[in-house]
């Protein structure tokens, strides 16, 4: 699919999938609700292509041949924070797990409805986007020991260390840190990060919190930053 020119200021999608029709279907969609859409079928090729598109969203499939789709994610957030929603044909938990921890921000189960794709990537643009524009003034930093979460700037640093957090795990990061003594449901984090209308998996969450807490140097075990309330949710922690 080779799309007409878009005014400058329209939304970029790439759809990476080596079905052909698949892609060709939910760029079809895409464009319907008004993006330039660039379609994809090599994993290898996908990362060259997302470079030079700078898209807003990226549909990724998981089970690519040669590079597959984690590899690709992988690759990806070393130079894009672009939202990527991951495909896949396999509902095993742990190809979620895999797929999310490299830094998708969303997945979704094939056979699925276009109709419900369109609306988690309506979800995921509908939250705040870092802007190279100068931004008003915000609330200030919010301070945890060593950690200091910048909400107005979209930024984290750790012992004066800025920690390169997607913005999923920002926001999910920001949602704890801005409750301190709160602990919040994986509901109440999902309706926080990706609003009411969002339906899904809740344990998508767990993955996200799993993700903020290596970059953070935590472990399950030593939880300075994000503590798990078992049975409950989290809570934002001392940072001690």
């Amino acid at each position: 699919m080779t799309p007409a020119p878009a005014p400058a200021a329209a939304r970029r999608a790439v759809v990476v999938d080596d079905e052909v029709a698949l892609a060709t279907l939910v760029g079809g969609y895409l464009e319907r609700d008004g993006f330039a859409v660039t379609l994809c079928h090599d994993g290898a090729q996908a990362v060259d292509v997302v470079r030079e598109v700078r898209p807003d969203v990226v549909v990724l499939d998981l089970g690519l041949p040669g590079v597959d789709g984690v590899e690709v994610c992988r690759r990806l957030r070393t130079f894009t924070d672009c939202y990527v929603v991951m495909l896949t044909a396999r509902a095993e938990e742990v190809d979620t797990l895999i797929g999310l921890s490299v830094g998708a921000d969303d997945y979704v189960t094939k056979p699925f409805s276009p109709r419900e794709l369109m609306a988690r990537v309506g979800v995921l643009l509908r939250r705040p986007r870092q802007s190279t524009a100068v931004p008003p003034a915000g609330p200030p930093p919010l301070q945890v020991g060593a950690l200091r979460v910048d909400v107005g700037a979209r930024e984290t640093h750790l012992d004066g260390r800025r920690v390169e957090l997607t913005r999923t795990e920002f926001d999910i990061l920001a949602a704890l840190a801005s409750r301190p003594g709160v602990v919040l449901s994986r509901r109440a984090l999902i309706d926080a990060v990706w609003g009411p209308g969002w339906v899904g998996d809740d344990h998508l969450v767990d993955v996200h919190v799993l993700h903020v807490r290596q970059k953070l140097g935590d472990t399950a075990k030593e939880q300075r930053f994000v503590r798990t309330v078992r049975g409950v949710g989290y809570r934002i922690g001392p940072g001690e």
